[in-house]
């Protein structure tokens, strides 16, 4: 008789199990869509005076879970709720939990800007890997090196082969722009891809309370210039490289953000700028101003996250998706 083979009999059953927070539900329903299963069973609220409570109501003893949830607005309540949520799978017997995290919020704070700032996405990285998640699957993170705050392994994704699809529809005559010095390696990759030229904004300030000026390192003249970024907050940045632009030649500005922070004004600020049309994921839910908005045009990474989350259930290889 046949000896029973107890880990051959867990490969060909289904022990992928997918829960989120309530920061991005459209987000996960497409993802699970993609992968053809159900999200779990969970209730995520809060109780009357804000605590969180999260209550998992099926079994995830030895089953491999993907937690899904984007830290963003409101950020400190959707980091908690992740937190939360991982203790209790973990609590529950979970074999492996990997953090989805489409949008990391406080990476931006990745280093010391002043003698006695703190470093808070590293924090973030403590505190997702003390609750006791296993791995990290990011996407379009503010800063790389944020990979190596953690101790546990890190897929970072990158959303450029969705946002290029639409930009490969815009004609031939295309200027991929970096709106600052720092995201010239992201702006570059795009140019690569497109097989277009570059440009980048150099700004200065010339003397304390002086406004900012910028400097275009590159042609423009009569191209259609695409300002590539990894986020857009409040817009000033990107409707005062937009400005610059226009006044150095460009017939037409375009942006392309993975994630669409867009706090304050910042529909209002895009609303009058030069650029003609925003192109952005879904890491991030839009709110209902900007959903409002006409120029702001949304494309959902779901495919791309599905993806690397099968290949990750199944230990195949995710490095083809670092493109």
């Amino acid at each position: 008789m046949k000896k029973r083979n107890p880990v051959e009999e867990n490969k060909n059953r289904n022990w992928l199990r997918i829960f989120t927070g309530n920061s991005n539900i459209r987000l996960v329903e497409r993802i699970s869509d993609h992968l053809g299963t159900s999200i779990g069973k969970s209730v995520v609220k809060n109780f009357s005076d804000g605590e969180i409570n999260v209550e998992i109501n099926e079994s995830v003893r030895g089953m491999d879970v993907f937690v899904i949830q984007s830290i963003c607005h409101p950020v400190n309540n959707n980091l908690m709720e992740l937190l939360i949520m991982i203790d209790a799978l973990k609590r529950a017997s979970s074999e492996r939990i990997t953090a989805v995290l489409p949008y990391y919020g406080y990476a931006r704070q990745d280093r010391k800007v002043s003698p006695r700032a703190p470093i808070s996405a590293k924090l973030i990285a403590d505190l997702i890997t003390t609750a006791g998640a296993s791995r990290i699957l990011t996407v379009d993170l503010h800063a790389g090196q944020i990979q190596g705050f953690f101790n546990i392994p890190v897929d970072h994704l990158y959303a450029a082969p969705v946002l290029l699809e639409h930009l490969k529809n815009l004609r031939d005559d295309i200027v991929i722009v970096s709106p600052d010095a720092g995201g010239v390696e992201r702006a570059r990759a795009y140019a690569k891809r497109l097989n277009s030229s570059l440009a980048i904004i150099d700004k200065r300030r010339e003397a304390p309370n002086v406004s900012q000026v910028m400097n275009i390192i590159g042609d423009v003249t009569d191209k259609v210039a695409v300002l590539v970024d990894d986020l857009v907050d409040t817009g000033g940045t990107l409707a005062r490289a937009a400005y610059a632009l226009s006044e150095k030649g460009a017939s037409a500005v375009y942006a392309c953000c993975t994630h669409p922070v867009l706090s304050g004004k910042a529909v209002e600020i895009l609303m009058d700028s030069p650029i003609l049309e925003m192109i952005v994921t879904d890491t991030i839910p839009l709110r209902s101003e900007a959903k409002e908005c006409p120029k702001i045009k949304v494309f959902s990474i779901s495919a791309l996250l599905a993806d690397a989350i099968r290949r990750i259930y199944e230990d195949e290889s995710v490095s083809c998706l670092f493109v």
